[in-house]
């Protein structure tokens, strides 16, 4: 006969955080795959492999999921990477290039991490007053990219233009191999060298 102790409440707890770590994980993937409007509760539930009332134990609404996973796609770990990065006393044609192999790396390893890249952009797309280019371009993200663009455009080794619309123009490109990480099973994805291209001029 197989006696059957009862859990822990430190395990109980434990299976808890791991069953919304999942929760969380599995919807950003949903959500960037099918957008806020494109997801039901008992379609995200199936995919994750629970219950609808099981979700409805960790989370009230989709909204309230979704406005906890809004707060995970605006990392601010990468946001303050970005800010270390622009402060490194190097030039702008060093720190593009580290800024694009960061990138590159992580989308080719890290599936959540595209996920993060899709749901950021649908989010400010989303905004209000879209066709302000004040509105448009008040991320940090481009605010902290054109920074860098705008060094290399003073020690000439990056492109002319306006530096918020070449930093749109680098994470758009970003952004389209994030949807392909996540759509594609097999996709060619453009190496970090290629990605720097985009703002750098060849010399």
């Amino acid at each position: 006969m197989v006696i059957h102790m009862p859990k822990s409440q430190e395990r109980c707890r434990e299976i808890r955080e791991e069953t919304r770590a999942r929760i969380i994980h599995s919807s950003m993937l949903y959500f960037a795959r099918n957008g806020f409007a494109g997801t039901k509760i008992s379609d995200l539930a199936r995919s994750i492999g629970i219950g609808q009332g099981t979700l409805y134990l960790y989370f009230k609404s989709k909204e309230e999921l979704f406005h906890e996973i809004f707060a995970l796609a605006n990392n601010k770990a990468d946001i303050q990477n970005l800010k270390m990065l622009n402060r490194l006393p190097i030039s702008a044609k060093k720190k593009i290039q580290k800024l694009s192999e960061r990138v590159m790396d992580r989308l080719t390893e890290d599936e959540a991490f595209a996920a993060k890249i899709a749901l950021s952009v649908q989010m400010m797309l989303e905004q209000k007053d879209l066709g302000s280019a004040e509105t448009t371009y008040q991320s940090e993200l481009y605010r902290l990219t054109g920074n860098i663009i705008r060094q290399g455009q003073q020690e000439g080794s990056v492109i002319d233009g306006l530096p918020v619309k070449l930093a749109d123009y680098y994470w758009g490109v970003v952004y389209l191999y994030a949807l392909k990480r996540l759509f594609t099973t097999k996709y060619e994805i453009i190496s970090a060298k290629d990605l720097a291209r985009i703002l750098l001029k060849d010399n």
